[in-house]
């Protein structure tokens, strides 16, 4: 495959080397897991390349890195598809929310699915898994800070959604996932996220951004989502329909 890498965006510098900062933030993690005595094996870096294009992403995968993040359903079937052709060992985690009309094409296109937030859409998503065929391992999103404009199950109601999850649908829940208040310490979030993980036996805990992401890893992030650190800052996607 032959992708030209950009050498401008719409936004922020004209050369990002993706490369290098991949091994910055990787580096970071090793040391965020040493000081807090666990083993960086335990952190699983997510890069997250929500609006960036295929140009941009290939680096990354050149230098070795398999596990990625995207926002949108449609905007990861517009470029995930052709990355796959040559990259087939890529796992491919929704960060963002689903809208139950998309619940198909995303059980077809991702690994692994972080924002089960609502009854509904743990529903839909049991019934699509059965339908297909297709497990994919799922995160129940909570909203930690109890913010009004965010999604997410509130923290005083994630252990019965879990339950639920589990039980009634029958969802394979491996984790939980937040994206704590941007302008508040992240620690009182990422040990509270840590709390429901543990109080529910599950082993995955998705917290931690570009901002926060040792932070979170000294809390116990088995699973962090680092987008501008490794990408730059976002570009203006242009979706294949647009060129």
């Amino acid at each position: 495959m032959s992708i030209e890498i950009p050498q401008s965006t719409a936004e922020g510098p004209q050369f990002v080397d993706v490369a290098a900062n991949l091994q910055v933030v990787q580096q970071h993690i090793e040391s965020a897991a040493r000081n807090a005595e666990r083993r960086a094996e335990e952190v699983n870096l997510i890069a997250v390349s929500k609006t960036h294009d295929a140009g941009r992403i290939v680096p990354a995968l050149v230098a070795g890195h398999r596990v990625f993040g995207e926002n949108r359903v449609q905007e990861a079937a517009e470029k995930w598809p052709a990355l796959r052709d040559s990259y087939a060992d890529v796992e491919l985690h929704l960060i963002g929310p689903l809208q139950t009309n998309k619940v198909k094409s995303a059980i077809a296109l991702f690994d692994v699915i972080q924002t089960v937030d609502r009854p509904k859409l743990a529903r839909v998503l049991a019934e699509e898994m059965a339908r297909s065929g297709l497990q994919r391992e799922c995160f129940v999103e909570v909203n930690i800070g109890e913010e009004p404009q965010k999604a997410g199950i509130l923290p005083k109601e994630a252990n019965a959604f879990i339950s639920e999850c589990r039980e009634r649908y029958q969802l394979p829940v491996q984790g939980v996932m937040c994206i704590p208040p941007f302008d508040q310490e992240p620690s009182p979030y990422f040990a509270l996220l840590a709390k429901i993980a543990e109080r529910n036996a599950l082993p995955a805990v998705s917290m931690g951004m570009s901002s926060d992401y040792e932070t979170a890893v000294a809390f116990g992030a088995t699973h962090v989502r680092v987008g501008t650190a490794i990408f730059g800052p976002r570009q203006t996607y242009r979706r294949v329909s647009d060129e």
